[in-house]
């Protein structure tokens, strides 16, 4: 029976005590493009797939203007993911033993789960002391991730909260800071790792880097992370939480990821270099 049959069939059981149809009292809901599901866990927001792609524009257009915005980055990110992509990255993860022990465990990232003062404590060349060092040298910490809230499937959500969590230990292991140039050199290794959209999408805010900063990107981070997002082990797959004691360049070879050239280095030799021809110039007019 159609749905349309199944309703008339409710309104004419709905009869008055004088064998009178009665109007359908049901509680069905006016048609609009804006009727949505309700919610499949807490903080789930579901989307029309109108509101889904306003979303992915809006915040595609926003964080490109402002690249600081985490929280439009995190909106394009659940907005792209879905339907393919973060169904793809869930099924690595259900393909893999560990991925289905992260799974099974849901475990989430945050400076209390990880217990800080306890990995600054570890060997100096540990992952958990790597990751510690990362974040306080770059000023952040992982209590600032943004909840999942647009992704339908509740598992998949997890999943792309993971994924979210997981950002600063690629940052830690690779050792690229957060500014631009370190920003889009692992975003796009993600993206050939991962397949998100979102990480592809953010290398558009190439366009805002200096005419030094693309050639440099282009001739050195580029390329690295081309080549380590082709050979490396799904980052997703990997139990962070299990391996805070074990030697970074250990894990590093164990996923296959090169160690990339340090852009602070590299900046800080281009400003001692920049100073001493400023310091040169200004001999040579003093002498003049």
């Amino acid at each position: 029976m159609s749905l349309l049959g199944r309703r008339g069939a409710r309104c004419l059981r709905s009869t008055s005590t004088h064998g009178q149809l009665s109007p359908c009292t049901g509680n069905l809901r006016p048609f609009s493009v804006l009727n949505r599901p309700q919610p499949n866990y807490p903080g789930h927001i579901p989307l029309t797939t109108i509101e889904r792609g306003a979303l992915a524009i809006g915040s595609a257009l926003g964080s490109l203007v402002n690249p600081r915005r985490a929280d439009l980055i995190a909106a394009l990110g659940e907005a792209t993911a879905t339907p393919f992509f973060i169904y793809r990255l869930r099924n690595a993860m259900l393909s893999d033993p560990t991925g289905r022990q992260i799974l099974r465990d849901r475990p989430r990232i945050t400076s209390e789960t990880l217990k800080m003062d306890h990995l600054r404590t570890l060997p100096e060349n540990s992952v958990g002391r790597t990751y510690a060092k990362w974040l306080d040298r770059e000023g952040v910490s992982p209590d600032t991730r943004d909840n999942v809230q647009y992704i339908d499937d509740e598992e998949c959500a997890y999943v792309m909260q993971r994924y979210r969590e997981c950002h600063d230990f690629y940052h830690a292991v690779t050792g690229l800071p957060i500014f631009v140039e370190g920003e889009l050199a692992l975003k796009a290794l993600e993206y050939l790792n991962t397949l998100l959209p979102m990480t592809g999408l953010s290398l558009f805010a190439f366009v805002r880097m200096k005419p030094a900063e693309k050639e440099r990107f282009l001739k050195l981070h580029l390329p690295w992370a081309v080549r380590s997002g082709l050979a490396s082990k799904e980052l997703i797959n990997v139990y962070w939480e299990k391996v805070l004691e074990k030697d970074v360049d250990e894990l590093r070879r164990e996923l296959n990821i090169e160690q990339p050239p340090d852009l602070r280095e590299i900046r800080k030799m281009i400003r001692r270099q920049q100073k001493e021809e400023k310091e040169r110039l200004q001999q040579q007019q003093m002498q003049q």
